[in-house]
């Protein structure tokens, strides 16, 4: 369906304004984000994610509003993945928790531009070429496999090569200074470490996107659709970070959920001139894998913290 342009720009503005109503009025301070407050602004998030599905249900009909939600499961259980590496992020460059907050403001605003432009292509792409698809699924199906078997992810500076080109121009300073991008000494700006843990958090953000872009876009073609469920759930994953940064490690099996969840939107994108797979069959399966992973994590934990006899 083609989405008006008044549409477009109304939902962009809206974003605009909630973004800055958070960052200006809520959390104008720099301190430190307590997780009561950022399960409150997850819920907020979610809220208003279930409101605009509500809306896009009166316009579009049962099946965009199906779509929309199986594609927002999609992203915000492959976002949560992100956070493991956010919190080793932060923890490399040591970055305060009060100055948390910004960066995460400021790392999924790019974001959102990013991620609308490799919708743009992805769709573009699937559009022109018959066998895009089969490549997409492909894909998919094989980063699947390869998180099962993937290490833990290490953080490392030197072979970050969008950091080597910023440093090549702009000469960094090892510090903070009160929340601040940048700095002026003797006469020549410099980039604090806020500024290069920005950078890690966009590229990152940046390789995440080439997995989850190609898993929404395999639900709908809908640019509109695909576009709006990423943006809410990414909006989210800010307050999600400060709740589940202290539980994250007791999601025992989320390394599975997600690349089940991987696996599937590959095998129905590389199957979509065979098989078609309603939006409605799409996100029951999606949110059972989900749910058994929760159920298994939880049980597990519980076993886990029982006292030996």
């Amino acid at each position: 369906m083609n989405t008006p342009l008044w549409i477009w720009v109304s939902f962009i503005l809206s974003i605009l304004m909630m973004l800055a109503l958070d960052l200006g009025l809520f959390h104008r301070k720099k301190q430190m984000i307590q997780w009561k407050e950022g399960l409150i602004w997850s819920g907020i998030w979610i809220t208003l994610s279930l409101l605009f599905n509500s809306l896009l249900y009166f316009w579009q009909g049962h099946d965009a509003a199906l779509s929309f939600t199986t594609c927002y499961l999609i992203e915000k259980s492959l976002s949560i993945d992100n956070i493991f590496v956010f919190l080793m992020i932060f923890s490399h460059f040591k970055v305060p928790p009060a100055y948390q907050h910004q960066i995460l403001f400021w790392g999924i605003l790019g974001a959102l531009i990013m991620r609308g432009i490799f919708i743009h292509i992805g769709i573009t792409l699937i559009d022109k070429f018959n066998w895009m698809p089969y490549l997409l699924g492909g894909f998919l199906i094989f980063t699947g496999i390869r998180m099962l078997f993937q290490k833990k992810k290490i953080i490392n500076a030197k072979k970050n090569i969008f950091l080597k080109i910023f440093s090549y121009f702009v000469p960094i300073h090892l510090g903070f200074k009160n929340g601040h991008f940048f700095i002026q000494k003797n006469g020549h700006w410099k980039a604090t470490s806020l500024f290069i843990a920005l950078i890690f958090l966009e590229t990152t953000d940046l390789i995440f996107a080439m997995d989850s872009i190609p898993a929404v876009i395999a639900v709908t073609h809908d640019s509109f659709i695909v576009y709006t469920s990423n943006v809410f759930a990414v909006l989210g994953l800010r307050s999600l970070y400060f709740v589940l940064s202290a539980f994250i490690e007791k999601i025992f099996y989320l390394k599975f959920a997600l690349a089940s969840i991987l696996v599937f939107v590959g095998f129905k994108m590389t199957l979509t001139h065979i098989l078609k797979i309603s939006p409605g069959i799409s996100l029951t399966i999606i949110f059972s894998i989900l749910t058994i992973s929760a159920l298994a994590s939880l049980k597990k934990y519980r076993y886990s913290i029982l006292p030996i006899q």
